[in-house]
């Protein structure tokens, strides 16, 4: 069926924003301050005039393609809207909503120099941020699909519609305890050593290990893997010795002073560049949120990288 978008409402599309954000039908309730049933009145109101589902039910809903799509649509006229606020007197888009910034982060940024960003952008800007965390190598998916406005994204590749900037390089290093290292290279990093040590991975996505064995000894790593999808718990469990791994080095050099954490080889650092890619929209809380990241990179990421 054709797809009407002549009556597109904004009232209703933020009752599909809502569900989509929230997961259900209740929360999204309380978030607009309106009745479950008039949510659902209003996304399924929507969906007759469009002729197409928007949200599958479920635990948690999930946005369909179109979904997604009209969301995304929302996001960016909202951002519009709140440059205009102060002119007409009103709120963006017409509801009583904070305006809220979705972007996608990699875990490391985001336990290094993104907090500086994020608290230099709250004191010029009355926005909330919606972070979501990705692997450095996926996030800019998220803003191909319209799930966010803006990533720090390993992709140099431009994004259509979009601004690519680069913010510099995040250097890591290999970090093991003093005794775990004392077990497992006591004879420096070999290929028999990285096959019986065990490495720490964040997920299945994380090769950084695996590109720091081939850098130092030209092999592939097949030692035993522990799963540890946290940055914090990852250190945290580099310190106790339960397997080594790639630290950025922001995170670590003041356990290797220390003497807390031992880099196994201080010669073979990795660099992974990353950029900042955001949404060609004309909005001032955008370029705020860049000054602010280009800023809280350049005091922490490593130029040339």
């Amino acid at each position: 069926m054709k797809q009407n978008f002549a009556m597109l409402d904004y009232p209703s599309l933020a009752a599909v924003a809502a569900v989509v954000r929230e997961g259900t039908f209740e929360r999204a309730a309380a978030a607009l301050a309106i009745t479950p049933s008039a949510v659902s009145q209003r996304v399924r109101g929507l969906e007759e005039r469009l002729g197409a589902i928007l949200i599958v039910r479920g635990q948690p809903c999930e946005p369909t393609e179109l979904g997604r799509s009209l969301c995304a649509h929302l996001d960016r006229v909202r951002l519009l809207e709140h440059d205009l606020a102060p002119a007409l007197g009103t709120l963006a888009a017409g509801t009583s909503e904070r305006l809220t910034l979705p972007v996608a982060v990699n875990a490391d940024s985001l336990a290094t120099w993104f907090p500086a960003a994020a608290a230099a952008f709250a004191q010029v800007a009355d926005v909330s941020l919606d972070l979501a965390l990705d692997d450095e190598a996926h996030t800019a998916r998220r803003l191909r699909s319209g799930e966010v406005l803006a990533v720090v994204t390993a992709e140099r590749e431009p994004v259509q519609g979009c601004r690519t900037t680069p913010l510099g390089a995040l250097r890591y290093a290999a970090c093991a305890s003093p005794e775990f290292a004392g077990r497992h290279f006591s004879r420096g990093v070999t290929t028999e050593a990285l096959e019986q040590a065990p490495c720490l991975r964040f997920d299945r996505r994380d090769f950084l290990q695996a590109r720091w064995a081939r850098a130092v000894l030209d092999v592939e790593l097949a030692g035993p893997v522990h799963w540890v999808p946290s940055t914090h718990g990852f250190l945290d469990m580099t310190l106790v010795g339960l397997g080594w791994g790639m630290h950025p080095c922001v995170m670590v050099e003041d356990h290797i002073a220390a003497g807390r954490l031992v880099e196994l080889a201080p010669a073979h650092r990795v660099d992974v560049p990353l950029y900042w890619t955001v949404t060609r929209l004309h909005a001032a809380a955008l370029g705020q949120l860049t000054q602010a990241v280009r800023a809280a990179a350049g005091a922490v990421l490593v130029r040339g990288g």
